[in-house]
């Protein structure tokens, strides 16, 4: 049986189970203040974020990890796997998956897949899962990463963002949209399309109405095909999260509920506040 290693970014949900992983490696985005650069998840927590987002009024940058850094560590898995899959963010969302595929083409002799998850957290988790069982039934990394390419895209996904100015900084909506939200108090709801980008799906006159919408979202689908497991990331809003837990269960007691919090990367645009509702889509 050949070993596979698997590469994943920060943006990622790193459940546990992954963390201890192996044959699983995350490579941390960089966040950047005026006085320096940090790497996701290493010397930045969510915590030192959201304080220095609150104390100096200031949204910091993002940027992917760079080619250097995905070149350097395929050539150190080399020597020990035989092949690896990278599963990234949305290329429409970041730079990332660009950087990995410039990484792999510098590493001579080490067969890499990079995997478009087209979107983001918790959706690349599902793919990791899925890669890591397709390692143990197949020996080729090419067909582990021609599977779950065809799975990418497959997550129904709702956003509430919990900062218009942070998300229009970020360059992901437009002046008017958030002129609109700001002056009007509309809760915009988000998605991210099997495309892989943003879309404004609706426009709600408060949180409480918005929060009911992505109950009876996940209700319609739940009805319509058997969904046994549905993820909750909020940026530091844990309480909110358990109350649309409980929303959730009180409809739908068989399904199973996932909570946890987005990574920094993903907090400096939809900000701290922000919920977010994801599933996989079944046949």
């Amino acid at each position: 049986m050949k070993k596979t290693a698997f590469v994943t970014d920060s943006t990622a949900y790193i459940t546990d189970e992954l963390r201890n992983h192996p044959d699983v490696y995350v490579l941390p985005l960089n966040i950047m203040f005026k006085d320096g650069e940090y790497e996701d998840g290493v010397d930045l927590s969510t915590d030192e974020l959201y304080t220095r987002i609150r104390a100096e009024k200031e949204v910091p940058k993002t940027s992917q990890p760079s080619v250097g850094k995905f070149a350097a560590l395929f050539e150190k898995l080399k020597e020990e796997y035989d092949g690896a899959v990278a599963i990234h963010i949305s290329s429409e969302l970041s730079g990332t998956y660009s950087s990995a595929v410039q990484g792999s083409e510098i590493t001579e002799g080490f067969p890499v897949e990079v995997v478009d998850s087209k979107c983001m957290s918790y959706a690349i988790t599902h793919l990791l899962h899925r890669g890591l069982k397709l390692a143990g039934e197949k020996n080729d990394v090419r067909e582990i990463g021609n599977e779950l390419r065809a799975y990418a895209g497959m997550t129904e996904n709702y956003i509430l963002l919990g900062s218009l100015e942070q998300f229009y900084k970020g360059g992901r909506m437009s002046g008017a949209q958030y002129m609109l939200g700001s002056v009007l108090k509309i809760k915009p709801m988000l998605r991210i399309t099997p495309e892989g980008t943003f879309e404004l799906f609706e426009r709600i006159r408060s949180e409480k109405k918005a929060v009911n919408r992505l109950v009876e979202l996940l209700h319609t689908s739940y009805e319509k095909r058997k969904v046994e497991e549905v993820q909750i990331l909020h940026g530091n809003v844990a309480e909110k999260a358990r109350q649309l837990e409980e929303k959730i269960k009180e409809k739908m007691p068989s399904i199973r509920v996932v909570t946890g919090e987005i990574s920094s990367t993903i907090a400096v645009h939809a900000g701290e506040g922000t919920l977010a509702l994801m599933w996989e889509k079944t046949e």
